[in-house]
Parts: structure tokens; C-alpha cells; sequence
């Protein structure tokens, strides 16, 4: 089954017991018993149910993996997947990540004896210097935020693989439309399924998915034991919303490649950061794992001010200003000030999350009106 179907299709089927083509919202707690432990697969909410069951299904499907699972929030994912580990282990991770993985990290984990190492990943001999006898963990965000650099996936999948170490890749900013992480070595796939997968701002929701079947047992023990689930009203938001994953990311990426050439153009821009430019630095890598380049980009206006930086973002009309992404909407935010803000300015900065540093989640709208707004912003 190719791509565009599985979102459609991928690990579903009607309704057993009306035959609905939508899966049903399954909104209850609990489930009835003729005896002491019979029941008909079901339970209780947290545990199971069918709503939920039939989005991670897809989850699974469209990351070409066998096993998927739903969480209250892509932070709720991560958790998960740290809670893998114990005091003691470490974990070697992207310097350029979204700031509430940082935090995560820094803030909650390290407290239990989890130590973390950040490295740039765009060269392996860094992340193998990193690596000792007690790692047990490397995360990858690719493309990363807000910078958009790309890690090659099947270099770091290598390196793994040969000193017994997980990896596990956030797949957000790409969604497996662009990349399927499975397919290139990775043990575990993550996303804000807030993002692309839910792609109308509507929800908030995580998702994993893996191969290995211990690996997912472990997962879906820690996603019961913990409870971090998510309701099946959401579910069925998600589900509905991988339904048109595919001819969504077709226009972000035409208006991201767009809206990046524009700004390239600019004579107010200094940096313009975007995976399909020839001039970025990992353009080669992210040709060969990806099938286009996404709707995510970053840029710096001249004179690397703060002010003006937020003077442009706050005279945006069709972009909105908002954190989050992925949306069908465009929206705007300021990283230093916002998704990036729990990480202290100087770490920022060595990663190029400068103050004028303006990160875009480039919609399906009219590119036209698009680029105008973008025009009067910058020259207002």
C-alpha cells in the first residue's frame, strides 16, 4: 500500500459493529463484564480503547512501523521514552532541539540521575565521542528546531547499532510523508502529533512507533502505568486529520520553497534557513532522506536585532503570531522569546537561536497573500 492510501487506510477497517467508515468516538471510562476478567478486549479508558487503538494503528502504518502509540502531548511521548532508562544512564542529544525537550531533559530527568549530553550531529565522530559504557540513548531531531539542520539518520543509525545503543528520532517538523525514520534504522519515531498529524491546531497529542515488540511492550506498559494517554475525542480529531496528511504537505512544501526563495531575495534578510536551499549546509543529506523539504523555516533579519525582530512579527496580519506548527494556517513566532526561551540565552546562541532569529510554519494559504504580508512586515 503506497503512502497517500495508508493515511487513508493504514490499519484500519469499518466498524465492527455498524459497519461505520469513520471509527467511532468511544467516550467512556469503562467497559461491561459478563464475569470477573471477561470482557471483549476492552476494560478500562487508560488501558485500551477502540478510538485510540484505531489511531495508533495508523500512527504505526504511516511510519511503516508495526506497533504505535498515543500520548497526551508529544512531551507525554517523551517521557515515555525516557522512562525507559535508569539513574545512571546517559542520553546524547541534538544541541539544536525544541526548547520543552531541553527542558524535559535538564529540569525533570537529570534530577533522577539521567545525565545528557547535547553535541551538534551533523558529524557522527561528535556523537561518538560522546558515547561511553553507560549511554544507553541517543535522541535526534531532524529537522531540528528552529534551525533546521539535518542529521542523517542512517549514519547516526549505524553508530548505534554498533555500541548496543537505542536511538530514537523526532520526526515532527518532517511528518512520514518527507521521512520514515523506521525505514532509515530507528528504533523509536516521535512526534508532536499536535503538529502535521493533527494539521488543523485543534488538538494536543503525542505518538510513538517502533518495530520491536519488547521494545513496545516496555512502551506500552510505561504509557498505562503512567497514564498519559490521550481521550478519544482527540483521537478521533488525529485520525481524521492523517486522513489528508498527504495533500496537506504537498502545498506546505510548495509554499515553504516559495516563501524561502522570497525571503532569500530580501535585501532585509541575512540568513535564510531551509533544508531544500542549495546554500544549506545539509542540503545533500536532507536530499537523500527526504522527499521534499517541509513547510518549516527560520530566518535573521540584518543587524541582529531584538526589536526588530519582534516589530516584524507583531505587524504579521495573515500570519499569526503563535507558538506551535504544522497547522493549515501560517504562523509566526520568535524563538529566543518563545518555544526556545526555557534554554539559557548563551546556549541559544552557540546554536544560532540568535534574538532575531524568526521561525515560520508556512500554511496551505495563497502564496501570494502570503509573501505580501511577509513584504509589509519586513518594510513597514
Amino acid at each position: 500500500m503506497k503512502f497517500n492510501t495508508k493515511t487513508i487506510h493504514g490499519g484500519q477497517s469499518p466498524d465492527k459493529a455498524y459497519g461505520s467508515v469513520m471509527p467511532p468516538i468511544y467516550q467512556t471510562s469503562t467497559y461491561a463484564q459478563t464475569t470477573p476478567g471477561g470482557h471483549k478486549g476492552y476494560e478500562y479508558s487508560r488501558t485500551h480503547n477502540p478510538t485510540r487503538d484505531a489511531l495508533e494503528k495508523s500512527f504505526a502504518s504511516i511510519e511503516n512501523g508495526h506497533y504505535g502509540l498515543a500520548f497526551g502531548s508529544g512531551l507525554a511521548a517523551i517521557d515515555a521514552v525516557i522512562k525507559l532508562l535508569k539513574p545512571g544512564d546517559e542520553v546524547i542529544s541534538t544541541n539544536d532541539l525544541y526548547g520543552g525537550t531541553y527542558r524535559l531533559f535538564t529540569k525533570i530527568f537529570e534530577k533522577f540521575q539521567i545525565k545528557f549530553h547535547f553535541t551538534g550531529m551533523q558529524d557522527t565522530q561528535q556523537i561518538e565521542r560522546c558515547i561511553n559504557l553507560k549511554t544507553k540513548l541517543i535522541w535526534v531531531e531532524t529537522p531540528t528546531n528552529p534551525m533546521l539542520n539535518i542529521i542523517d539518520i542512517k549514519a547516526v543509525s549505524a553508530l548505534a547499532k554498533k555500541h548496543s545503543v537505542l536511538l530514537a528520532v523526532d520526526n515532527t517538523f518532517a511528518t512520514p510523508y518527507l521521512q520514515r525514520p523506521l525505514d532509515l534504522g530507528a528504533d523509536i519515531v516521535m512526534h508532536s502529533a499536535t503538529k502535521y498529524l493533527g494539521g488543523h491546531s485543534d488538538v494536543v497529542m503525542g505518538a510513538l512507533a517502533v518495530n520491536d515488540k519488547t521494545l513496545a511492550d516496555q512502551l506500552y506498559f510505561i504509557q498505562n502505568a503512567s497514564g498519559a494517554v490521550c481521550g478519544p475525542q482527540d483521537s478521533f480529531l488525529v485520525l481524521r486529520g492523517i486522513k489528508t496528511l498527504h495533500v496537506r504537505m504537498q502545498r506546505h512544501c510548495e509554499n515553504g520553497r516559495a516563501i524561502a526563495n522570497f525571503l532569500m531575495a530580501h535585501p532585509m534578510i541575512e540568513n535564510v534557513y531551509w533544508p531544500g536551499l542549495p546554500s544549506h549546509p545539509n542540503h545533500q543529506i536532507a536530499a537523500e532522506q527526504m522527499e521534499d523539504f517541509g513547510g518549516m523555516l527560520s530566518f535573521t533579519t540584518k543587524g541582529n536585532n531584538y526589536h526588530k525582530a519582534l516589530k516584524v512579527v507583531e505587524r504579521l496580519k495573515v500570519f499569526t503570531l503563535a507558538e506551535s506548527l504544522g497547522g493549515v494556517e501560517s504562523l509566526a513566532g520568535h524563538p529566543a522569546s518563545m518555544t526556545h526561551a526555557s534554554i539559557p540565552k548563551a546556549e541559544r546562541e552557540k546554536t544560532g537561536v540568535v534574538d532575531s532569529l524568526i521561525r515560520l510554519s508556512v500554511g496551505i494559504e495563497d502564496i501570494e497573500d502570503l509573501k505580501a504580508d511577509l513584504m509589509q512586515a519586513l518594510e513597514g
